[in-house]
């Protein structure tokens, strides 16, 4: 038997990948007969379908005409002066990466994810700043370590952005989890003592791959829920919390947006190969 488990065995971090987004595209533009258009420059990712659900029944959405992926369907909509692309229902790390991967070569700028997680007695919003590396996409990425980290300049300009927003919004470190259905209480525990503030699925992956390929992202967490381990949990407000969760959204642009105005294109940090 190996030393290593798989994930972590002979994983060669900063060599280039054989099968790549743009070529996967490529062919299926081909096979659809999709013409060769960029998405909007700022995409959003909505595990939940909540947004895009919302959105869709307000009649505020509209399919995009060039989004080739065999696995989902992009929607586009205008809110707060901005158009954006939005995904539903890309639920864990391995498939948020898999969309990220396609959206960053079709046009994407700016991805922002929106996820629901568990934790103290909620509502409120989490800006992750980092994440607990529990889920396996990740060690595709980047060598192995306890969490992997947001882009600092990133995320303070979210920050100054969202502090004028009437939702409770907080900074702090998520644990990403592959399995929501082996959360056991010593593990929750740990991660309380750790003063984690939520657990989601999605953030350890999209932050690995966001420093590997030098992309900005942005993960929030909108805590609507402990768990359900008492009735009437998941709750999350008015229109599914698709109006909160949009302000947040909208905010971490205007953030990200004077970043890219003051100069240099924004670059994340990257890991050093191991020794």
């Amino acid at each position: 038997m190996a030393e290593l488990p798989p994930i972590l065995a002979g994983k060669h971090f900063f060599a280039p990948s054989v099968f790549e987004p743009e070529n996967l595209l490529r062919e299926a533009r081909r096979q659809k007969k999709l013409p060769s258009i960029e998405v909007p420059e700022i995409c959003v990712l909505d595990p939940d379908g909540d947004i895009v659900r919302a959105l869709g029944n307000a009649g505020r959405t509209g399919r995009s005409p060039s989004w080739a992926c065999y696995h989902t369907e992009l929607y586009e909509f205008e809110h707060a002066g901005e158009l954006f692309g939005i995904i539903g229902c890309a639920v864990g790390a391995s498939f948020a990466v898999l969309l990220a991967e396609q959206l960053f070569v079709s046009g994407c700028r700016l991805l922002i994810s929106m996820t629901s997680a568990g934790h103290a007695p909620p509502p409120y919003f989490i800006l992750i700043d980092r994440a607990l590396r529990d889920e396996g996409t990740s060690y595709h990425y980047l060598p192995p370590a306890e969490f992997v980290v947001a882009e600092e300049r990133l995320v303070e300009a979210a920050m100054e952005e969202c502090s004028a927003l009437a939702q409770p919004l907080h900074r702090g470190a998520s644990w990403t989890t592959d399995a929501p259905f082996r959360e056991t209480a010593a593990a929750i525990e740990d991660c309380r003592a750790r003063n984690i503030l939520a657990v989601e699925m999605e953030a350890a992956g999209l932050y690995a791959f966001a420093q590997a390929r030098n992309k900005p992202i942005l993960c929030f967490a909108h805590v609507t829920n402990q768990m359900a381990v008492d009735e009437g949990d998941f709750e999350k407000g008015e229109a599914d919390g698709s109006i909160a969760s949009l302000s947040v959204i909208a905010a971490a642009v205007r953030g990200w947006r004077r970043l890219v105005e003051r100069g240099p294109a924004l670059v994340a940090q990257r890991s050093k190969p191991p020794e």
